[in-house]
């Protein structure tokens, strides 16, 4: 008997589902005409575990259910309910499902509730579920991105199809994002071919909830000698499919009603930037500026990062002696400083404690030397982190335990740690190990608070907040001493943390920065620290948050390819020779060629500082023998007009440039970093190697 199928359409995409079983049976793309479900048999609609004991890996599959759901429908509203579910080794149990799909922001916005009346945990779901993840037409190669450190990580999903887990872990190979895999770290990911087919998931909702992406390939691989999966649709007389989920770990409670993040699904053609545009056209309503950024922090201007001591015992520079540094920063023109390692123990040492070191000087000189150094004009912000308790502090056991973030087995995380300097460290023999501490947890936070008053109190114009961005290893807490739920989001209370600091400073200027923060911290951090090296950045972060403020690291002797990414992509400066620890005057011809650029971007603000990135959309480089250059963004000033940065990244090479606009207005001038003024040209110009020019 032919299933029945119920639909919903988007401008984008025709989403069918079968009512007796509530699988998703067809998923095609109107942008690329694409079959991404090609065989309805493989449809899935969703899988659960419910740890039995003696059985954990018991799971239940919506498809199997013996019982068929009830469906209701509209044109722009699917929703299928299971009153209760049968797993395959508990057998059948009392929790409720109710699955939706709706016609939202013109996207496919998938929901789910659940109420547990069942003796078990419901642990793991996979929601919304792609059984038959099927290429598209012509396509050489399929990849999966998703944000990772403010940039795109990349996997091949084919015809290479490595396998994120050992063999021994999964029957299939498989992808399972671990790595900082929050949806408040990667709101989005990207499923696309070579030809710019894609199709995109992300969230719906601005909520902290422990989720991940997890894809299989089934059979398994054609060759494993390098990860080749089949072409053919079987193999050894079985179907050959990759199988694709957003992956919740939810730990709902006997007795809890919950419901599941909800994700969106709409197709694109185009570069990661047109898959980018389909989460901030619907995350721009969740975002906001911090009223309190300082008006300084707004300005276009540069850094200087400078680390005084490591868990080995540097003791690079004493406190009495920091002026020094802010005085070559009044020469080069720099604004600010950060000041790494000033705390007892060092960088990475001693977390979360605030205390100066006492081997670098008192507390008083500290406050001091911070001072003359904003008497200079020159401000003053200290590196920070509260993610961490330091394992070998003496307090570790009476103080932290207590408050560390725990797993199911009431175990507390331990993060590896970091080493520094010496044999012993750089082998991981001695390296100090961080244990993730719960802000779930009232008391830590108030410890965090009291930590957070001594910068305050040292006179420092702001912190910045190392590693803010994750909890790693952790997802979720256990421990509901703490005041919490079962299997609450580690990420939960990131937003408290800030806004406690928030009031502690009200009444003061002062910069709350953060290294890489994810894209819901930009509406309670000034400022974004992280480190984009590489031709291939992807600027993720600067493209859903336009107008934030993003600092990234400079740190070769003559940085030219850097500083031009730092123009590219609105980048403050971080200068950081010696791997920040040295001085602005160890590499002149870095921070000369900084302030250039510096200079170029504040005379042509406009476009370049105040104005709108939209990266690669709205514009296109031609080069002079007919090929295409990819370095390029497009920036619109707030009159509408259009502008355009573009580097060559090449050592050697000069390349006569060619650019457009979409929007067919013309560009008649340019300024290369090295330049003072504006060059008119008619149709191209000449980009020397290594550097970058600014046209309007």
């Amino acid at each position: 008997m032919k299933p029945e199928i119920v639909t919903l359409e988007t401008s984008s995409l025709v989403l069918g589902f079968d009512r007796s079983s509530g699988s998703l049976v067809k998923l095609y793309s109107k942008a690329s005409n694409w079959n991404v479900i090609k065989r309805p048999k493989l449809g899935l609609s969703w899988r659960m575990m419910l740890p039995l004991e003696g059985k954990r890996n018991n799971e239940a599959w919506g498809h199997k259910q013996p019982d068929a759901p009830r469906c209701e429908c509209t044109d722009e509203r699917i929703v299928f309910t299971w009153d209760s579910i049968t797993t395959e080794f508990g057998g059948k149990m009392d929790v409720k499902v109710t699955a939706e799909c709706a016609v939202e922001n013109d996207q496919a916005v998938f929901r789910m509730h659940l109420s547990n009346r069942s003796g078990c945990l419901i642990e793991n779901v996979y929601y919304p579920y792609i059984g038959d993840l099927y290429r598209t037409n012509n396509c050489e190669s399929m990849k999966f991105e998703h944000g990772s450190y403010i940039a795109m990580k990349t996997y091949s999903m084919y015809p290479i199809f490595p396998n994120c887990q050992g063999t021994h872990s999964v029957d299939y190979p498989t992808l399972c994002v671990e790595d900082h895999i929050n949806p408040p770290m990667n709101p989005f990911g990207l499923i696309s071919d070579n030809n710019g087919n894609g199709l995109y998931l992300g969230v719906a909702e601005r909520r902290m909830e422990a989720a991940t992406w997890h894809a299989e390939y089934l059979p398994g691989w054609r060759n494993s000698n390098d990860f080749r999966v089949f072409e053919e649709d079987t193999a050894a007389g079985k179907d050959a499919y990759t199988r694709f989920a957003v992956g919740h770990l939810p730990f709902v409670a006997p007795g809890d009603d919950f419901d599941l993040l909800a994700f969106s699904m709409e197709a694109y053609r185009g570069s990661w930037h047109t898959g980018a545009s389909c989460y901030t056209k619907v995350s721009k309503q969740w975002n906001r500026l911090p009223a309190q950024t300082p008006a300084w922090a707004k300005e276009p201007h540069s850094w200087l990062q400078i680390h005084i001591n490591s868990p080995e015992d540097e003791l690079r520079i004493r406190f009495k002696d920091l002026p020094k540094i802010g005085e070559e920063c009044k020469k080069y023109g720099v604004k600010a400083i950060q000041l790494v390692g000033w705390n007892q123990g060092g960088q990475d040492r001693g977390n979360p404690s605030h205390t100066p070191d006492p081997r670098l000087g008192t507390f008083e000189e500290l406050k001091e030397a911070i001072r003359q150094i904003r008497e200079m004009g020159i401000k003053l912000v200290l590196f920070a982190k509260f993610v961490w308790a330091d394992q070998s502090n003496e307090d570790f056991e009476d103080v932290y335990k207590e408050l560390a973030i725990k797993d199911p087995y009431q175990n507390y995380y331990v993060y590896k740690g970091y080493q520094y300097m010496t044999l012993s460290q750089l082998t991981n023999v001695n390296t100090r190990r961080l244990i993730p501490m719960c802000f779930g947890a009232e008391k830590y936070r108030e410890i965090c608070n009291a930590e957070f008053q001594k910068c305050v109190e040292l006179g420092a114009d702001g912190i910045l907040y190392d590693e803010c961005l994750h909890h790693s290893p952790t997802l979720c807490c256990f421990d509901t001493s703490h005041g919490h739920r079962y299997g609450a989001s580690s990420y939960g209370w990131d937003e408290d943390l800030i806004e406690g600091f928030r009031e502690m400073v009200k009444d003061r200027e002062f910069l709350i920065a953060g290294e890489a923060v994810y894209d819901f911290q930009h509406n309670y951090y000034d400022l974004s620290y992280a480190r984009t090296w590489g031709r291939d950045h992807k600027p993720v972060s600067r493209y859903i948050r336009p107008d934030g403020n993003i600092m990234t690291a400079v740190t070769g002797f003559n940085d030219r390819g850097m500083i031009n990414q730092c123009l590219l992509n609105r980048y403050i400066i971080s200068y950081e020779p010696y791997m920040f620890k040295g001085m602005l005057s160890d590499y002149p011809d870095t921070v000369d060629y900084g302030q250039k650029m510096d200079a170029l971007r504040t005379d042509l603000r406009e476009y370049f500082w105040d104005g709108r990135f939209c990266g690669g959309l709205g514009g296109s480089v031609q080069l002079g023998d007919g090929g295409t250059l990819d370095s390029y963004a497009v920036y619109q000033n707030a009159g509408g007009r259009q502008g355009m940065v573009i580097c060559n990244y090449d050592e050697e090479k000069s390349v006569f440039v060619l650019p457009s606009l979409e929007n067919g207005r013309k560009l008649s001038r340019y300024r290369l970093v090295d330049d003072s003024g504006l060059t008119p040209f008619e149709s191209g110009f000449v980009i020397p190697p290594r550097s970058a020019a600014a046209v309007i």
